[in-house]
């Protein structure tokens, strides 16, 4: 199968940077957020959303992950890292790689709704755009057009094929 690479890692980069900075602008009144990767991608970028937050701001991260099966996250058990006490009216910020349908984000936020919270935002490197659930992100790097049979592959952890593809 071919890949076309869409962004590479400079690229990468400075869409995240840029997102970094969105999400100071709006939490900028917060003491302490939650950010929480979908395992995979999603936790290596909510890792340096942690570390960069830091650099530019007061704001405390606090880091956590959540495991769902994307395939079938309604049939199969789902693990959130942190205890329910934690992110209790506190504002969360949860991160994916790619957002298709929005199912894998809305059965991830369902986890977040046993206590009561302030607020969630989504956070996704790239957004396909092919929402078929209520859940849209709110901090973007890019937001491509694909057909259904196209396929968006990231690979962040190995750096001589660190990019976006489309496959």
């Amino acid at each position: 199968m071919e890949k076309t690479l869409i962004l590479n890692a400079k690229q990468i980069e400075q869409k995240l940077q840029r997102m970094v900075h969105e999400v100071h602008e709006v939490c900028f009144n917060e003491k302490e957020i939650i950010i929480c990767g979908i395992e995979g991608n999603g936790t290596v970028i909510s890792n340096y959303l942690a570390e960069q937050l830091q650099k530019i701001s007061d704001i405390k991260p606090v880091l956590c992950n959540i495991v769902i099966n994307k395939e079938n996250p309604i049939n199969n058990s789902s693990f959130l890292s942190i205890d329910n006490d934690l992110y209790k009216n506190k504002t969360i910020i949860l991160i994916d790689d790619v957002s298709n349908s929005g199912k894998t984000l809305m059965y991830a936020i369902k986890h977040f709704l046993a206590e009561p919270i302030k607020t969630i935002k989504t956070f996704v490197l790239v957004d396909r755009n092919h929402n078929r659930y209520p859940v849209k992100a709110d901090f973007t790097g890019l937001t491509v057009s694909t057909t259904l049979k196209e396929h968006i592959e990231v690979e962040l952890e190995n750096p001589q094929e660190k990019g976006v593809y489309l496959l």
